[in-house]
């Protein structure tokens, strides 16, 4: 038996280190998934991000193609390997511009060239994760931070979850949060965070 495990960080860095130690555990890269805020236009800012990358030649970028599927496309930014090679630029409605890679973004929407219709709710949900803290990480990418979430069998979801937990926001605290600001749930209608607003959310869990 699999089950999901989802943590939300405050930076790209921070979640970025989480892909890398499940990777170094033995867990595929195929089962791994990442999301980050891109309202602030930190993936566009690196030269490598720029530049298009269409081994193929289907007038895809194959960044893009790997977020949808979960491949890991060697060719992907800073030399990174894994997962983390095939991070591509997409869109999600109430979120905004993000950079992900991995099987979520497959669940949530199928491959779509230029971006991604559906939602991180129901995947989220249809892997097993409660709609309550679905709704959670939802909203905390859309207010800029970065989900990271992995299949891993249920005999090694403890350790790996303690992996995890390293540096991730305790979920309990963002819906404390949140709701103290009358959110209720998260909502595909609303308007994404812009960059101003998104870095002064992450400074309040530095």
């Amino acid at each position: 038996m699999t089950k999901t495990i989802s943590k939300l960080y405050s930076t790209y860095d921070r979640a970025q280190a989480a892909v890398r130690e499940l990777e170094t555990a033995g867990v595929p890269h195929s089962d791994i998934s990442i999301v980050a805020n891109n309202s602030d236009s930190w993936f566009a800012g690196n030269e490598a991000a720029t530049k298009r990358v269409d081994r193929d030649h289907d007038g895809v970028d194959d960044r893009a193609e790997g977020a949808g599927t979960g491949a890991g496309i060697g060719a992907g930014i800073g030399g990174a390997a894994g997962l983390l090679a095939g991070l591509g630029l997409l869109a999600i409605p109430g979120v905004g511009p993000v950079v992900a890679a991995g099987w979520l973004v497959a669940t949530a929407a199928g491959v779509a060239a230029g971006g991604v219709t559906g939602g991180i709710v129901g995947a989220l949900t249809q892997a097993g994760v409660s709609d309550e803290d679905a709704q959670v990480y939802a909203e905390g990418v859309r207010r800029g931070g970065t989900l990271v979430s992995a299949r891993v069998s249920d005999a090694d979801a403890g350790r790996l979850e303690a992996v995890l937990d390293r540096s991730a926001l305790r979920t309990t605290d963002l819906r404390t949060n949140y709701t103290k600001t009358g959110w209720k749930s998260f909502d595909t209608n609303s308007q994404p965070y812009t960059a101003e607003q998104v870095r002064k959310e992450r400074s309040l869990y530095q």
